[in-house]
């Protein structure tokens, strides 16, 4: 079996949510922990950092596993979706699993795959475990898919659990208003594990220290130890952001290569997970804070976060797929310096354009695309629907397609940005690089 065939099998034999949606979701753990028990229980034999939220999770972790990594931690990342190669979801030392990893995986365990019938989501946490236990990391960064309480990932036990924030996303699985979908991502509070959120209001903090008080879990509001001041852009491109220890009054300053405005709160909530491990005891420097934050990508392959693809005319894109994460990715752009605007711009089928299309500008012009995924939206229905909120533009095909006019059409003065969906960056990432 090739690399290639091993995939395939699991993207078109297994269920996999980013490609058909609701049919693909388990709504409990039973095939989790029937595989984790086939495979010798691999969650037991690493120490873990558990990351749940809406928005942030996987900025949260890629910086995280960064630091860790220059703390000199073997260190084990898992997260998804991916973009451009499946192997970007398990990785050690930022370094993708390798394919023959992958390929021996399913060799060796097709028989139990026929058997339980997992989901693509459940397979692949089985074998990012799996490779983690036999690497023998010293400690594992693990991201969510979607909520927490039903979520794969939720059978480990982490020295550290992590909840980013709390907005509407997936409320056909975690509930129709923010307290459900808190509850849903709080259900990664393990008994006696101390948790950080990042962001809650009054009512989302009520759940959160309701449920850290029932697993006697201690609690810490990331906005309320750190606060984020002044920032600016250094001459590489960096963001250079100052902040304040609310109990101490100490200022400081933290560099991240992860550009985007919404990174401040991110970078606040790592922060404070950082202060509480050290009062476990872990040994993690200032120096390999400073030093991994201000090296995400590099350290760990992370993509589509504000990321510059292209320069005459400048060409950013984002995976921000949500009303609040695109809200914010809309304020920002609208901040650059720019004579005009282009946006190449697609959804899933399952989003609610009405919440979303009016966080986009009126002044730009669009290239309505579909992505490759099956639950892509149409362009044409997306091109009808903006044009009532008369936001003005064509269809394309392809983000390929919608790409390359975008370039023809606009000046070197001018900003295109790419967004709207996760598989939407995916696919022009894939154009750029086969380009």
């Amino acid at each position: 079996m090739t690399y290639r065939e091993a995939t395939e099998f699991l993207f078109n034999s297994l269920p996999m949510y980013q490609r058909v949606g609701k049919a693909a979701y388990k709504a409990d753990l039973v095939n989790t922990l029937r595989l984790d028990a086939a495979l010798g229980h691999p969650h037991r034999k690493f120490p873990s950092v558990h990351v749940a939220g809406t928005n942030g999770k996987g900025s949260v972790s890629h910086m995280l596993a960064s630091v860790f990594q220059q703390a000199g931690f073997r260190t084990a990342l898992y997260t998804s979706p991916h973009l451009l190669d499946f192997r970007e979801r398990i990785r050690v030392n930022g370094k993708p699993v390798p394919e023959k990893e992958v390929v021996d995986f399913v060799t060796r365990h097709k028989r139990i795959i026929g058997m339980i019938s997992p989901s693509f989501f459940e397979m692949t946490v089985a074998m990012a475990f799996d490779f983690f236990a036999r690497q023998q990391v010293e400690m594992a960064v693990i991201e969510t898919g979607l909520g927490g309480r039903l979520d794969s990932t939720n059978i480990i036990t982490p020295v550290i659990s992590v909840i980013t924030n709390v907005s509407m996303d997936h409320t056909e699985f975690l509930g129709n208003d923010l307290s459900s979908i808190a509850r849903e991502k709080g259900g990664i509070i393990k008994k006696g594990i101390p948790v950080v959120v990042g962001r809650a209001d009054d009512e989302r903090e009520k759940v959160f220290r309701h449920m850290a008080w029932e697993k006697r879990a201690e609690i810490t509001f990331a906005s309320r130890m750190f606060i984020p001041s002044l920032h600016t852009i250094t001459p590489e491109g960096k963001i250079m952001l100052r902040y304040t220890n609310a109990l101490s009054g100490k200022e400081g300053t933290v560099v991240c290569d992860l550009a985007g405005d919404y990174q401040h709160e991110n970078l606040m909530t790592v922060l404070t997970v950082l202060v509480k491990l050290r009062e476990s005891g872990w040994d993690i420097p200032e120096k390999a804070a400073e030093n991994g934050l201000s090296a995400v990508s590099v350290n760990t392959g992370l993509l589509g976060r504000w990321q510059t693809v292209d320069h005459n005319p400048r060409s950013i894109c984002d995976v921000a797929h949500n009303q609040e994460g695109i809200a914010a990715v809309m304020k920002q752009l609208m901040q650059l310096p720019r004579k005009s605007l282009h946006i190449v711009f697609g959804l899933v089928k399952e989003k609610d354009l009405s919440a979303i299309l009016p966080l986009l500008p009126v002044e730009a012009t669009y290239y309505f695309t579909p992505s490759s995924v099956p639950r892509s939206m149409d362009a044409i229905v997306l091109q009808a629907e903006a044009g009532k909120r008369g936001l003005k533009g064509r269809a394309f095909p392809s983000v390929e397609e919608a790409y390359r006019s975008a370039r023809q059409r606009a000046q070197a003065e001018d900003v295109i940005f790419t967004g709207g969906s996760t598989f939407v960056v995916a696919d022009l990432l894939k154009s750029l690089g086969s380009r």
